[in-house]
């Protein structure tokens, strides 16, 4: 694919790119090609592109971690890179940090640790930038950004004006909002605030392995460092980076089913772990059901599942998103067959 790099002007005063590959633009790693692209830096550059009415075709792309390019893109795409990072207000306990949509996230989940702010720290090394974790609503080890979201601004696509939503207007869900339903794709994220807490930490150890990795690291009054080390080697243990192999982090949601379903399959699969979600429905590690259908460390030439963790599918190189689709449904119909559930992608698909 071209990766020539030419810039045209328009009568405005930003520049178009031509031709871009997205390659670099894209946790994946997916070769896809951009017929015109600009990364804006402002929010006055972001009310410019949008304005422009020769470019019908329009994508935002924030920090490319929770999508799959399947094609090349004939349009534009917005690359959004906000970046800022300040201490709105405080008092004794609690302390409003807010974060431009294009700051990288782990890169505020340390600097909010550095600073002994609360409540992130479970959050650590997710992938991916500021402005699309309230779109995901992004969660890992008993933590949701729910938990510290307070509020924020989003532009308007449609007559570039600022709205600003708090946690309630935004509906969060599992690993859903708002902005992936009623409204997806009318507004961009520009900036979020949090909440969080300067004092009294309230720690999150007993999801997943932390308190066993806290135990290994001889700690037994954690800190939110502590929480944020023990997250982050845990991480890396079992996830590759996207740095040396090509991928999204978890490509599926954990599916939630009946008791009843749950029930039936423990007849068979007694080994089968799950995390109440209310009365009659429980919550299915899908990584689970994907090493159990024998996918994990399958590799089918430059695309397959990582060794060490099932719910992550990979690019070993030159794969194509097509194929890591394909894949992605094969391994659905798969569960679908095997265990009655339907497991839903997490990531985007474009």
């Amino acid at each position: 694919m071209s990766n020539v790099k030419t810039r045209s002007k328009t009568k405005n005063t930003v520049k178009i790119e031509q031709n871009i590959s997205l390659k670099p633009f894209n946790t994946f790693g997916i070769d896809a090609t951009a017929t015109h692209f600009i990364s804006v830096s402002s929010i006055d550059e972001l009310k410019e592109v949008l304005a422009l009415k020769n470019y019908p075709n329009k994508l935002i792309l924030g920090g490319g971690s929770n999508m799959l390019l399947t094609k090349d893109y004939d349009g534009l795409v917005i690359h959004i890179n906000l970046k800022g990072v300040e201490k709105v207000s405080e008092d004794d306990d609690f302390v409003y940090v807010r974060a431009s949509a294009g700051e990288n996230w782990h890169e505020f989940v340390i600097y909010c640790i550095n600073n002994d702010f609360g409540g992130i720290e479970n959050l650590s090394l997710i992938p991916g930038n500021v402005g699309t974790a309230p779109i995901q609503n992004i969660g890992a080890y008993g933590v949701e950004l729910k938990d510290i979201f307070h509020s924020c601004e989003a532009m308007s696509i449609e007559t570039s004006s600022i709205k600003t939503f708090n946690k309630q207007e935004c509906r969060f869900d599992y690993r859903n909002s708002i902005f992936k339903q009623e409204i997806k794709g009318q507004f961009i994220v520009t900036s979020v605030t949090f909440k969080l807490t300067k004092r009294n930490h309230q720690l999150h150890v007993n999801y997943g392995t932390i308190a066993s990795q806290l135990e290994a690291m001889q700690i037994e009054n954690p800190t939110i460092q502590d929480i944020s080390k023990a997250v982050i080697y845990i991480r890396e243990s079992k996830l590759p980076n996207p740095k040396d192999i090509g991928n999204s982090g978890s490509f599926f949601k954990n599916p939630v089913v009946s008791t009843q379903l749950y029930n039936k399959l423990l007849q068979n699969f007694e080994d089968m772990p799950s995390y109440p979600v209310s009365n009659d429905e429980v919550k299915i590690p899908a990584g689970w059901l994907i090493e159990k259908a024998g996918f994990k460390g399958k590799r089918f030439g430059d695309y397959g599942i990582h060794k060490n963790q099932a719910l992550v599918l990979v690019n070993y190189g030159n794969a194509k998103g097509s194929d890591i689709l394909k894949l992605s449904e094969l391994i659905q119909s798969t569960i679908k067959r095997l265990f009655e559930i339907s497991i839903e992608a997490e990531v985007n698909i474009l």
